[in-house]
């Protein structure tokens, strides 16, 4: 048998066991004044977007405001609109460095739903590619990441500059 080693992912499990006592990532991750190292590509006065650290497929995004809040009914205007505006540069910044083929776009509402965070939403930009699926994710239950997460970052990061 072979054998696909992914020592990263150790981080992940180990991170699931801590439970919630280290905090919020989408209110800790804003707040450490470091965007480079919290892997931060943009800001609005109300949301912000951040790669996710455990990545479906290589530049997948995630969109949150600011405001610690699970209900999507709380979302005033002002950050329904800079929330969709960020997914939509998310989308050209991905679609503009990868030239994905689609995108999964979307939110999990609550634990059932599949939301690991579920007290604070959080919006999901995917870059898609045909064939971009294999048996590793369902047999496996491992994912093969071509790219490094910093060299994601530095590859999107100038693209919401723009």
């Amino acid at each position: 048998m072979d054998r696909l080693w992914t020592p990263w992912r150790m981080e992940y499990i180990e991170s699931a066991k801590g439970g919630e006592e280290e905090g919020c990532i989408f209110c800790t991750l804003p707040a450490k004044g470091d965007d480079v190292a919290a892997h931060i590509l943009a800001r609005s006065d109300r949301a912000f977007a951040v790669l996710n650290a455990f990545p479906y497929n290589p530049g997948h995004v995630m969109v949150a405001p600011f405001r610690h809040t699970g209900e999507v009914g709380e979302l005033d205007d002002d950050e329904q609109l800079e929330l969709s505006r960020l997914v939509q540069a998310s989308v050209r910044a991905l679609r503009a460095e990868y030239e994905p083929h689609g995108f999964n776009i979307g939110m999990n509402l609550g634990r059932v739903a599949g939301a690991g965070i579920p007290d604070h939403l959080h919006w999901h930009v995917i870059p898609r590619w045909t064939g971009d699926t294999n048996f590793m994710p369902v047999i496996g239950q491992t994912r093969v990441l071509p790219e490094l997460l910093e060299e994601t970052y530095g590859r999107l990061r100038p693209r919401f500059a723009r």
